[in-house]
């Protein structure tokens, strides 16, 4: 069976296989499917191996040569699953003011280094905002350009040591990545070798 025609539609519920463009196989149960934009949501075993988790493939079936009915669903489908709506609104408020902190630091022409750190500094501590260039740890520390650990100004104590301690950490693991990233030179072969007189 090709993609769905007009009036066609697949139950939740109902095990499908398809066969992408790519020649790629997916299978699964058709978790949700949208007709006006063609998508279908398929719940497949998991890539990990782990009997508890499922993957969730989002499927385009514009770019679908051939979709098969493996079973019809056997039972209605599970009730909806309530949400908590404040937790999702929090998380999306939280998200917001994360990129909008983004683009005022590049708004700002903050370095790219500054936003790394800023970043990896927001990863373990949330309380952290730019203060025009300077990045703000927890109202207490500062941290002004070039964002090293000598640039961390604050009130001695152990929010300064901490965010010191995130600080080089974050420059020794930069180093190191450009270190494994940096191709080794060429080694010379035996035929290349100078040759020893004695």
């Amino acid at each position: 069976m090709a993609a769905p025609g007009p009036g066609e539609y697949f139950s939740v519920g109902s095990h499908v296989s398809c066969l992408t463009c790519l020649g790629q196989q997916l299978q699964g149960e058709v978790v949700a499917f949208d007709y006006q934009s063609k998508m279908l949501t398929l719940k497949c075993s998991p890539s990990s191996g782990k009997a508890n988790l499922s993957d969730m493939m989002l499927v385009n079936l514009n770019y679908v040569s051939d979709v098969d009915v493996i079973s019809d669903r056997s039972h209605s489908p599970p009730p909806l699953a309530s949400l908590n709506i404040s937790k999702l609104a929090s998380r999306a408020r939280s998200e917001k003011e994360d990129k909008l902190s983004q683009a005022y630091a590049m708004s700002a022409g903050v370095s790219l280094e500054g936003q790394h750190l800023f970043h990896t500094i927001h990863k373990t501590i949330k309380d952290c905002k730019w203060q025009e260039k300077n990045i703000l740890v927890m109202e207490d520390v500062v941290i002004a350009p070039p964002y090293q650990v000598d640039n961390c100004k604050g009130q001695e104590g152990s929010a300064l040591c901490h965010v010191r301690k995130i600080v080089e950490k974050h420059f020794r693991d930069v180093e190191s990545q450009k270190l494994s990233e940096r191709p080794l030179p060429p080694q010379p072969t035996q035929r290349e070798a100078p040759a020893v007189s004695s």
